[in-house]
């Protein structure tokens, strides 16, 4: 029988409190096959850790690099011009004190080197989301009419802020071979497909812009089956995480506790997507074709993103780690069905 088409991995960025042996020693226990450690884990003193010393915990734990997430960082460089504090968590306490101008300079510097890091590692996936580079009020999605008026246009400003605020890092990537991968999102620079895609032709269809398909975040009425068939040909990595959202709540609020919101992030089998569904399309869209082809890989990551309101963390993750190596282990298929019928 052919190989399977996939293989359960994890994403780092929630188990940030864990070292890097420590998350990848968590994630081989819980049965993934590969790992995607966000960007912290990778730090060491005021720099990187070593390829070097990256490969060998790695290679001690069995697993492999399946990428490197960098939503933080990205979110901060995309957002600070807003002067917003939403981005003072992910950034050293010196650094928050300074300019916007300055933040924004210095998180370009760090994804800068992070990206020739990952080039030194072979990693070509870089699973990320652009900050508001359109502002809050075009991030916020409410319908007002108010987004062009005397002497300002917050589309088309939005448009030029990102092609101008994003070009180096665009650039460093294209000649490195990364893709960065862009988390269609709530409150990025692109939150439907249709916004993404304009993101790729203000640059020029510039090859760097990808997607790191997220069903989870399909919750104000476009379903991943549109969304994703949409932007197909940029899918490069691909998170698998399921939500629900609770009948008569208000979908956008300013409750902060998750376990109060309408729209919850659940564990992979009790949500109200489809799981088997999603990762048909991400096969039909040639999402590990694609993964294969560009890294050389011979099976593709489902990347497991497990938030709960309700269950603890290692426990969520570690059922979904479980959830897709029992569920997802099946090859593609080479052909119809109806081939041999008749023979």
């Amino acid at each position: 029988m052919a190989h399977s088409v996939y293989h359960p991995s994890i994403e780092g960025a929630q188990h940030g409190a864990k070292s890097l042996g420590e998350f990848l020693k968590y994630a081989k226990a819980s049965g993934a096959a590969g790992a995607q450690p966000s960007n912290y884990m990778l730090q060491e003193g005021n720099g990187f850790k070593s390829a070097k010393d990256i490969v060998s915990t790695f290679a001690e734990n069995g697993l492999r690099l399946d990428g490197v997430s960098g939503h933080c960082p990205i979110w901060v460089h995309t957002t600070a011009w807003t002067g917003s504090p939403t981005i003072r968590p992910f950034i050293p306490e010196d650094i928050a004190k300074k300019s916007p101008a300055e933040i924004e300079a210095w998180a370009e510097g760090y994804v800068l080197r992070l990206l020739d890091l990952l080039a030194e590692l072979n990693v070509k996936i870089f699973p990320m989301f652009w900050g508001v580079a359109f502002g809050f009020e075009l991030a916020s999605g409410y319908p007002w009419g108010f987004w062009a008026g005397p002497g300002y246009d917050l589309i088309k400003e939005g448009q030029e802020r990102f092609v101008t605020k994003t070009a180096k890092i665009r650039n460093h990537a294209r000649s490195l071979g990364i893709k960065l991968c862009h988390e269609i999102h709530p409150g990025t620079a692109a939150a439907t497909a249709d916004e993404f895609l304009s993101l790729v032709s203000i640059c020029d269809g510039d090859e760097s812009l990808a997607v790191n398909a997220d069903p989870s975040h399909c919750w104000e009425g476009e379903s991943f089956e549109s969304r994703f068939l949409k932007v197909g040909e940029r899918v490069y990595a691909c998170h698998i995480k399921n939500h629900t959202v609770r009948p008569g709540l208000p979908v956008r609020s300013m409750e902060p506790n998750w376990s109060k919101r309408a729209m919850q992030f659940t564990d992979l089998a009790t949500g109200d997507l489809n799981m088997q569904r999603y990762a048909e399309l991400m096969l039909q869209i040639g999402y590990p074709h694609r993964y294969c082809k560009l890294t050389g890989a011979q099976s593709a990551p489902l990347v497991v993103e497990a938030e709960s309101a309700h269950k603890d963390l290692d426990y969520t993750s570690a059922d979904g780690i479980r959830y897709v190596r029992d569920h997802f282990a099946w090859p593609a298929a080479a052909g119809s069905f109806e081939d041999g019928m008749g023979a």
